[in-house]
């Protein structure tokens, strides 16, 4: 249960300290109260914490705190009221337990799969000892019909300057910088620019090229091999796909070794899936 409406204003109000306890040496073990027996720990109250709604998660520590803990008493003073779970509220349970080891166990397998040694490895083999890819630095001046494209080029053939071309007439973005681009790699452009560019000699034209944004006529101005990035600058991106692939990995050996029998449930009728009556109460 949230941090409830009606305890909040109580909790502004009051806007009470920390206790003295929990200031002098705080821990995860340490009780902030203990209800018919029953200890509510500082560990407690931060995990509620963390699951707030996000107008609750802005108040400032003093606020909450107060708030916080009269809520857990509160809930353990119903909960005792109670002989055990109903089979909804275990259901509910379950699922959580579930969701929370399996969490665990992939935050487990991605701490171990990010070594020093795995990231120079996964460097190495993406980067340092691949081939050097090219780079392309070309310009375009996009307009509305082939027809256009075309009157372009001849203009070009007869000595008109592509730059001051791009300014005037060019309906794209980079019109105002004489139709520029910049530098880019495989895969930046749409598949039928890209072809034009790759096919292009430094210095050429290209035909009118349609794509989903109109025609270009590009030019290519010149290409460079690609320097490979330095470590630190992809150690982030190496790192998620070293995890990925690790997490993915022990699920297929987890899925290969274990006993899973999923017959009955393939044999039910999706549609189950949304009966409310189906959850016990």
């Amino acid at each position: 249960m949230p941090l409830s409406t009606r305890l909040l204003p109580a909790v502004l109000a009051l806007g009470l300290a920390l206790p003295a306890s929990a200031q002098e040496a705080p821990s995860p073990e340490t009780v902030v109260a203990t209800v018919n027996g029953t200890e509510i720990t500082l560990a407690h109250m931060v995990a509620l914490r963390a699951r707030l709604p996000q107008q609750y998660q802005e108040l400032p520590a003093e606020v909450l705190f107060t708030g916080i803990l009269d809520q857990l008493v509160q809930q353990q003073l119903l909960a005792d009221t109670e002989e055990g779970l109903s089979p909804g509220g275990q259901v509910t349970i379950d699922n959580e337990a579930r969701a929370i080891l399996a969490n665990q166990a992939i935050r487990s397998i991605a701490d171990g799969a990010v070594t020093d040694e795995a990231l120079e490895a996964a460097y190495e083999a993406q980067f340092a000892s691949a081939e050097p890819g090219t780079e392309y630095n070309a310009s375009h001046i996009l307009v509305e019909t082939e027809e256009e494209a075309q009157a372009i080029i001849e203009e070009l053939e007869g000595g008109a300057d592509f730059a001051t071309l791009a300014q005037e007439r060019s309906t794209g973005p980079s019109g105002p910088n004489g139709g520029n681009l910049g530098w880019f790699g495989p895969g930046a452009m749409v598949p039928s620019f890209e072809e034009a560019v790759v096919a292009l000699e430094p210095g050429t034209v290209s035909e009118p090229v349609e794509t989903q944004f109109g025609w270009h006529v590009i030019r290519l101005n010149e290409t460079r091999l690609a320097e490979a990035p330095p470590l630190e600058a992809v150690r982030d991106e190496l790192a998620e796909e070293l995890q990925r692939a690790a997490i993915d990995a022990r699920i297929a050996e987890l899925t290969d070794a274990g006993e899973v029998d999923r017959v009955a449930g393939d044999e039910l009728d999706p549609s189950v899936l949304n009966d409310p009556a189906l959850i016990p109460e």
